[in-house]
C-alpha cells in the first residue's frame, strides 16, 4: 500500500512540475500554436482597424465584435515561447528569452490595452474606439518592434 501511495505522490510531483512548453510535443508545435493566435488576432485587429482609419465606415457592434475576440486571443499566444521554441519558422528574436521579463511585461500591455479596446467599442463612440484602438495597436507595435524579426 505504501508502494502505491508512494508512486502516485511522485507520479503528481512529476506532472504538476511539467513547464508550460510542455503543453506541445513538439518545440514546432508550440511555434505553430503561437502563429495561429497570432494571425487570428491580426485578422480581427485589421477588421477594426480599417473602421479606425476611415477606410469602412465605423459599426459599433462589429468593433466591438472584433474586439472581444482580439481581448481573447491575446491570452494565449505566450504560453507557447516556451524555452526551446526558438527553432523553425519562427520570427521571434532571441530577445524574448533573453529579456523575458520585458517580453511578459509586452504581452501584459497587449492584453490590458485589449481589455480598454473592448469597453471603448461597447461605447458606441467612434472617438473612443479610435483612441483605444491606437493603444493598443501601439503595444502590438512596441513588441514588434522589441521581438519580432521583420
Amino acid at each position: 500500500m505504501k508502494k502505491i501511495i508512494f508512486s502516485l505522490i511522485a507520479i503528481s510531483t512529476a506532472v504538476i512540475s511539467f513547464s508550460a512548453a510542455a503543453q506541445f510535443a513538439k518545440p514546432e508545435d508550440a511555434v505553430k500554436y503561437r502563429k495561429s493566435a497570432f494571425t487570428v488576432m491580426a485578422t480581427h485587429f485589421g477588421r477594426m482597424g480599417a473602421m479606425a482609419q476611415g477606410k469602412v465606415p465605423f459599426d459599433a457592434k462589429s468593433a466591438a465584435d472584433n474586439a472581444e475576440i482580439v481581448v481573447n486571443m491575446a491570452k494565449l499566444p505566450w504560453a507557447a515561447f516556451g524555452e526551446g521554441t526558438d527553432v523553425g519558422d519562427t520570427k521571434a528574436k532571441p530577445e524574448v528569452w533573453k529579456q523575458s521579463a520585458k517580453f511578459k511585461e509586452a504581452a501584459e500591455k497587449l492584453q490590458a490595452e485589449s481589455v480598454k479596446l473592448v469597453a471603448a467599442a461597447k461605447t458606441g463612440k467612434e472617438d473612443a474606439f479610435k483612441t483605444a484602438f491606437a493603444a493598443t495597436a501601439g503595444a502590438c507595435k512596441s513588441c514588434h518592434d522589441d521581438f519580432k524579426a521583420k
